[in-house]
C-alpha cells in the first residue's frame, strides 16, 4: 500500500477534536482495542492520520499521529528470532517518535495481528488497535480530515472575533488597560504587564499571577534582548513577550498558559503587543518634550529661580524632593535611553522623591537623602559611572552639583558611583586628585625627565626625604647617606629645572603636593 496522509495543519490547540475513543465509537470503522498504552491515550486528540507499510516510517511521522498499516512489512521468510527483533524495533521506534497508536488491518494480508507485534506493543506500553472487516483507511483519514477542517474554521472565526473585540477595547478611554483586560477575557487566563523596571502595571486579572513570574521577567529585562519565552511549570506556565526594541525594552507582557500559545492565540497576543507598542511610541515625541522641559527646569533651579521651577514641576510631575537632598551626576553613552526610561518609571512611581534632567551628555539626578535607593541600583544595572554629592539643600544646589562632578571625576572609566564623602575622607589631596590634580603635578615635574630616568629618580627621592625632614639639610643628608653640599646641589638643580624658590614655604608646599599626586 502506498504512503498517504492527512495533516491536521497549523490550528494549534484546536487540533482535530477527534480521539481514539471517538473513532472506536464509530461502528463503521470496526476498530477494536488490542493493547492499551498510557491511561489517557484513548482520549488525546489525534494530530493527523498516516498510513504506511514501510519497515521504518518514522522519518515521515510526527508526535500525536495515528499510524495505519496492512502489515506488509511483517511478511517474508525469516527466522523467528529475526522476526521478533524486527517487530520489537518497529514498535520501539514508533513509541520513541511519539506516535499515538498503531492501527493494524486484518483480513487483507494477515488474518490476525501477528502475536510477536502484540507482544512488542505490550512490552513498550504502546497502544495497538485492530482495524477489522477490511475497513478502508481512506474512511478514517477523511473522518479526521473533516474534523481538522472544522477545527481550523472554528479557530479562524475565534481569531477574527477576538481581534475585533481587542480593537474595540483599544477605543475605550482607559486604552491599554482595556486591551489587556480583553486579552485575558478572550484567552481565559491571567494577563500581566510589567514596566521597564519589572514592576507590574496595575490591571484586572481573572486569576492570581503565579509566584516566580516576576523573577523570570527580571531576568529577561536584565538581558535586554527581545524575546518570546514559555515557562513550562505545570498548570502555572506562562508566555513572556517583550515590548520595545533591543536595548530599549519598554516592558514585558506575561500571559498565563500551561502550554505554549497556539497560532491563533499568538496572533492575538501579537496584535495586543502591536497596539501597546504603538501607544508607547506615540508618546516618544511627548517624552522628548518632557526631557527638554526637565533640562529647562534644572537651569532655572541652578540660577536660583526656584519658585517658577517648583510650580512647573508641581503641575507636571509633582513636588520636588524635600531637603536634605543629594545630587548625582551620571555619564550616559549616546543612545542609552533604557536608563532614562527606568528613571522615568521610578519618578512616576515615587512622585516627589526623585527629579532628573539631562545636561550636556550627562544626567543630573536629585533625590531626598533617604531616597537614593530609587536610582543608585538603576545606575549599577546599566554599568554607568557617576558621582554623588554630600547632603545639601536646594539653596546650595550649584555647590552640590560641583561636589557630584568632583566625585564623578574620581571614578574614571570604572562603572561605579563615588560619593563625595569618600573624597573628603582623603582630605585636600583627595579633592585635588578628583579635580585632575595628577595632570598638573605631572606637568610640574615634567622638566625632570631631561635628567634621564636614573638621575630623575635620585632627585625625586632627594626632594621627598628633604621635605619629610622639614627641609633640614644635615638631617636629610644623613638619611640619604650623602654630603650636605651634594644635597644642596640637588636642591639647586630642582629649583632651576622646576622654576621654584624652595626657600619659600609656598613653593615647598607646591613641590610636596606635586610629588604626592604625580604618577609614579
Amino acid at each position: 500500500m502506498s504512503t498517504t496522509s492527512v495533516i491536521a495543519g497549523e490550528v494549534g490547540r484546536a487540533s482535530s477534536n477527534v480521539s481514539l475513543r471517538t473513532l472506536m465509537a464509530e461502528p463503521v470503522f470496526k476498530l477494536g482495542l488490542v493493547v492499551a498504552g498510557d491511561a489517557d491515550v484513548l482520549d488525546r486528540d489525534i494530530a493527523w492520520v498516516h498510513s504506511s507499510d514501510l519497515g521504518d516510517p518514522t522519518p515521515w511521522l510526527e508526535p500525536g499521529q495515528l499510524l495505519l498499516t496492512d502489515g506488509m512489512q511483517f511478511t517474508g521468510e525469516m527466522s523467528d528470532e529475526l522476526a521478533d527483533r524486527r517487530a520489537d524495533e518497529y514498535v520501539r521506534r514508533l513509541s520513541a517518535r511519539g506516535v499515538l497508536a498503531l492501527g493494524f488491518a486484518t483480513g487483507i494480508i494477515h488474518a490476525d495481528i501477528p502475536q510477536r507485534l502484540v507482544d512488542a506493543c505490550d512490552r513498550h506500553g504502546f497502544t495497538l488497535l485492530e482495524v477489522g472487516e477490511r475497513t478502508p483507511f481512506i474512511g478514517i483519514i477523511r473522518f479526521v480530515a473533516d474534523a481538522v477542517a472544522a477545527a481550523r474554521v472554528a479557530s479562524l472565526e475565534w481569531s477574527l472575533a477576538a481581534q475585533r473585540a481587542v480593537a474595540r477595547a483599544a477605543l475605550r478611554p482607559d486604552g491599554l488597560t482595556a486591551i489587556l483586560a480583553e486579552l485575558g477575557q478572550q484567552l481565559g487566563c491571567w494577563v500581566a504587564l510589567y514596566d521597564a523596571l519589572g514592576n507590574r502595571v496595575t490591571t484586572r486579572t481573572r486569576e492570581p499571577v503565579p509566584e516566580g513570574v516576576e523573577a523570570a521577567v527580571a531576568e529577561v529585562l536584565r538581558r535586554g534582548s527581545r524575546a518570546g519565552l514559555h515557562l513550562a511549570d505545570g498548570a502555572e506556565g506562562a508566555t513572556l513577550l517583550t515590548l520595545g526594541r533591543r536595548g530599549e525594552l519598554r516592558g514585558i507582557l506575561a500571559v498565563g498558559s500551561s502550554v505554549p500559545l497556539d497560532h491563533a492565540e499568538h496572533d492575538l497576543v501579537s496584535s495586543v503587543i502591536g497596539l501597546a507598542s504603538i501607544a508607547l511610541e506615540q508618546h516618544s515625541a511627548l517624552d522628548l518634550a518632557r526631557r527638554q522641559l526637565r533640562s529647562g527646569l534644572l537651569e532655572l533651579l541652578l540660577s536660583g529661580d526656584r519658585a517658577v521651577a517648583e510650580r512647573t514641576a508641581q503641575r507636571l510631575w509633582g513636588p520636588l524632593p524635600p531637603d536634605p537632598i543629594r545630587v548625582a551626576v551620571v555619564d550616559i553613552p549616546e543612545g542609552e535611553l533604557g536608563f532614562l526610561s527606568e528613571l522615568d518609571v521610578q519618578a512616576a512611581a515615587h512622585g516627589g522623591k526623585l527629579f532628573f534632567a539631562e545636561q550636556d551628555e550627562r544626567i543630573v539626578i536629585v533625590s531626598s537623602d533617604a531616597d537614593t535607593g530609587l536610582w543608585d541600583a538603576v545606575v549599577g544595572r546599566h554599568g554607568l559611572s557617576g558621582g554623588v554629592s554630600a547632603r545639601t539643600s536646594w539653596e546650595r544646589l550649584r555647590d552640590g552639583l560641583a561636589e557630584a562632578e568632583r566625585a564623578r571625576a574620581s571614578a574614571g572609566e570604572t562603572p561605579r558611583l563615588v560619593r563625595y564623602e569618600a573624597l573628603a575622607e582623603q582630605g585636600l589631596l583627595g579633592l585635588l586628585s578628583a579635580s585632575g590634580g595628577e595632570v598638573l603635578a605631572n606637568r610640574l615635574l615634567e622638566p625632570l625627565g631631561g635628567l634621564g630616568a636614573e638621575a630623575r629618580a635620585v632627585h625625586v627621592t632627594t626632594a621627598r626625604v628633604w621635605l619629610e625632614a622639614n627641609c633640614v639639610t644635615d638631617q636629610a643628608a644623613g638619611r640619604l647617606g650623602i654630603h650636605r653640599q651634594t644635597l644642596r646641589a640637588r636642591i639647586g638643580t630642582l629649583e632651576s629645572l622646576l622654576d621654584l624658590d624652595l626657600s619659600r614655604f609656598g613653593d615647598r608646599a607646591e613641590l610636596w603636593s606635586a610629588l604626592q599626586l604625580a604618577d609614579g
